[in-house]
């Protein structure tokens, strides 16, 4: 397997992210896979990279759908235990949840990200992941 499908899964690695770079600590990369009917999205984490906590809104519908490529990652709602993710995984994520998700500090990690179609969504971006939390993950 060459490095580039380890990092990213068979989906690529895509540019930069740069245009969503406010909204993480550490480089993402972010390779759109079909932007029609529902935007599907591979988003490769170098390790320690996460993004900041998020709310996915909806009047009705809507949310996000992690399907996890290649890696090893987290993926933490407000309040509660953050999840350890791994090649295979799905996590679904209901609209107005407020939630986390990135690479294992000592991994590469990537997931398809799907934009679950709805009505009046919109994305609002929060306070990054506090450090000394992240830190403790294992």
């Amino acid at each position: 397997m060459n490095n580039e499908m380890e990092k990213a899964g068979v989906f690529g690695l895509g540019p930069p992210n740069d245009a969503f770079a406010q909204y993480f600590i550490g480089q993402s990369y972010l390779n759109p896979v079909a932007t029609e009917g529902i935007g599907i999205f591979n988003v490769t984490f170098e390790p320690g990279c996460r993004n900041n906590w998020h709310i996915h809104h909806a009047a009705k519908g809507g949310g996000q759908i992690l399907l996890c490529m290649s890696g090893r990652g987290w993926y933490q709602e407000w309040g509660k235990e953050a999840r350890e993710l791994h090649p295979g995984d799905a996590v679904v994520i209901p609209p107005e949840v407020k939630h986390w998700h990135g690479a294992a500090k000592d991994s590469w990690f990537a997931h398809l990200a799907l934009e679950v179609p709805g009505e009046n969504t919109s994305n609002e971006w929060c306070e990054a992941v506090d450090d000394e939390a992240y830190a403790k993950l294992k």
